[in-house]
């Protein structure tokens, strides 16, 4: 061993890696998971108030703000207040029974604007049977079908709107005044027909075109209001009922229905079939 001791002596280094800063613990995880979750949360909010009706939307802030109890019982124990709750309102909820008076007005709103959601629907369909009766008339003849061309309908929030209009060749009335031709006798007998169909209440609304020159007393106001009362008198000689006439009105030139305001197209009556529920 004597004759070794030049060697040099062999050293063993040890290296201690130490990892950027050591363990954190999951929390970041979590923060991360509610973030994603509160973003998608507030997508889904912002698509919902976009894609969904006012009454849909009342409908979904009802499902999470209830008005209802979820239990209608009592607990039934037999304790202080003998199975009574102490939190009903206005009194308080006997054995056997549950849900305060509250809860019944609630309930009770809540059958209320049902039943008038299915009436309305049922309106809706109605009005829309109504105009496809009308316009299927056209296909019972060529003179039915040469009437429906003075005739268009559209439904509207005020209702069933027809529309009955001047064609160049083809006028409702006789000149500047409210005589009917005999096609507006026949479209009126049309009309009575169709609207027969509902009970609705009816309002009839007449414009006229604006004459080419100006006058100092302008006849429109009276040709228009003369010629839907004209309308109501026609509709009431074929059967209508003078109580569902609700109103009838003039409107002059003021409402063209072209940019064109002299075209005889603005001579017109609108003849509407009201909602009952608007």
């Amino acid at each position: 061993m004597a004759g070794q001791s030049n060697v040099a002596p062999i050293i063993i280094k040890r290296k201690k890696i130490i990892q950027g800063g050591g363990h954190h613990g999951g929390a970041w995880k979590v923060a991360y998971a509610d973030f994603v979750t509160a973003m998608m949360a507030f997508f889904m909010l912002m698509w919902l108030l976009n894609a969904t009706t006012e009454k849909q939307r009342k409908g979904i802030a009802d499902y999470f703000n209830p008005t209802i109890a979820v239990s209608r019982v009592s607990g039934g124990g037999d304790g202080m207040f003998g199975g009574d709750s102490a939190f009903t309102q206005e009194q308080l909820a006997k054995n056997g029974t549950g849900g305060s008076s509250e809860d019944s007005r609630a309930e009770s709103r809540n059958v209320e604007e049902a039943a008038k959601a299915a009436a309305v629907a049922a309106e809706q369909q109605n009005l829309s049977h109504i105009e496809s009766a009308l316009a299927g008339r056209g296909g019972e003849s060529m003179t039915m079908q040469r009437l429906l061309r003075h005739v268009v309908t559209k439904v509207t929030d005020e209702g069933l709107v027809i529309e009955l209009f001047d064609l160049p060749d083809e006028p409702l009335f006789v000149g500047d005044t409210a005589e009917p031709r005999d096609q507006t006798l026949r479209i009126a007998a049309l009309l009575a027909e169709v609207l027969a169909l509902a009970e609705n209440e009816i309002a009839v609304n007449g414009y006229v075109r604006t004459l080419p020159i100006t006058l100092k007393n302008n006849p429109n106001w009276e040709l228009s209001a003369a010629r839907a009362q004209t309308m109501r008198q026609m509709l009431e000689a074929d059967k209508t009922p003078a109580s569902r006439i609700e109103r009838i009105s003039g409107f002059a030139d003021r409402k063209p229905a072209t940019q064109d305001q002299t075209a005889v197209r603005n001579n017109r009556l609108e003849v509407i079939l009201l909602r009952k529920f608007r």
